[in-house]
């Protein structure tokens, strides 16, 4: 049960990741159209459509390993630091208006229900490398599972 335990943030956090991607890939012709409508030139939404969702599955794919767990926590954390900046820009007013490419029912939130819950992530993130560090200092020799 211990263990379990200890593994429910970073299950969480795969869950989170593979159903942003897959909400983006599911629907490509949706995703490519909220990119094109952000406030950012038309040459860095192409390179978005095929980045994010990479990056979100290789983070996935990140948390699902022991050896790879520490450098997926990180870069989670790093994905969410990025994407709650964003709403937080975008929730000052830095552009005139900015629709949310995030897919699936995430899309559905407001930008302060969208605030709520990445904060709320970044928390369950930051309980998982907490988990990860207490484990490393009672273990020096990580499972290479």
């Amino acid at each position: 049960m211990r263990t379990f335990l200890k593994s429910l943030p970073s299950a969480a956090l795969v869950l989170l990741y593979a159903y942003a991607a897959g909400s983006k890939l599911a629907d490509v012709a949706a995703f490519r159209r909220e990119l094109h409508r952000q406030p950012f030139p038309p040459g860095v939404a192409d390179v978005l459509l095929y980045l994010l969702p990479a990056a979100e599955l290789a983070v996935a794919a990140l948390l699902l390993f022991g050896r790879t767990l520490r450098t997926g926590l990180q870069a989670s954390l790093v994905l969410l630091v990025l994407f709650t900046g964003y709403i937080l820009l975008a929730m000052l007013g830095y552009w005139e208006q900015v629709p949310c490419s995030c897919g699936g029912i995430i899309s559905h939130l407001t930008w302060g229900q969208h605030l709520a819950f990445n904060c709320f992530c970044m928390a369950v993130n930051l309980m998982a490398l907490h988990i990860y560090a207490k484990g490393e200092a009672g273990n020096p020799r990580p499972d290479p599972a």
